[in-house]
């Protein structure tokens, strides 16, 4: 299964670049459907050179989100200020995760994430913005310490049912300040 290559010293570089088919081996869903939901979801590679964050968000039984997470690998990236991603949207609100141990629960780093809606972009997530969340609650917990991260996640829970889709070139972490 393929590793991140870390950022390095310098808090640059690629987290992860979706550029064939093997970059979406170390990704799998984590549903609604572990307490009960019906939400479903995916990562996929595209034969256009990216991946898509696909599925169906359920309201019934009390679910409500669809994520997908990578397995621990080497995500560190110390003195990293910010995460680049390159993404297309449409319309939803998404949320990226970051996570610095390798267990199946736990205290999850989460912001925002509202790509742009049909074309391609980019959107800069400051570390300053990724708040610590337990099962979907906020938590206190140390500030997120981008020298420790093991996993990659992406979320959608925005309470609206339907389909989604949300493609991603690459995620890299910045050393330099958002500007």
């Amino acid at each position: 299964m393929p590793e991140a290559a870390a950022a390095g010293p310098s808090g640059s570089g690629i987290l992860v670049a979706f550029d064939g088919p093997e970059s979406v081996l170390a990704w799998s869903a984590i549903d609604d459907a572990v307490m009960g939901g019906l939400s479903s979801s995916r990562l996929v590679f595209a034969t256009e050179g990216h991946a898509d964050f696909i599925g169906t968000v359920s309201l019934a039984n009390n679910g409500g989100f669809a994520s997908v997470r990578t397995l621990p690998g080497a995500y560190s990236a110390p003195g990293m200020l910010s995460v680049r991603l390159r993404v297309r949207g449409d319309g939803r609100r998404y949320r990226l995760n970051l996570r610095t141990d390798d267990a199946w629960d736990g205290v999850s780093y989460q912001a925002a994430l509202v790509p742009p809606v049909g074309q391609w972009g980019e959107v800069v997530l400051p570390i300053g913005e990724f708040a610590p969340r337990y099962r979907g609650r906020a938590v206190l917990a140390p500030a997120l310490d981008p020298g420790k991260i093991r996993r990659l996640g992406l979320m959608i829970a925005d309470r609206q049912p339907g389909p989604f889709r949300l493609s991603i070139g690459w995620l890299r972490s910045e050393a330099a300040a958002p500007g």
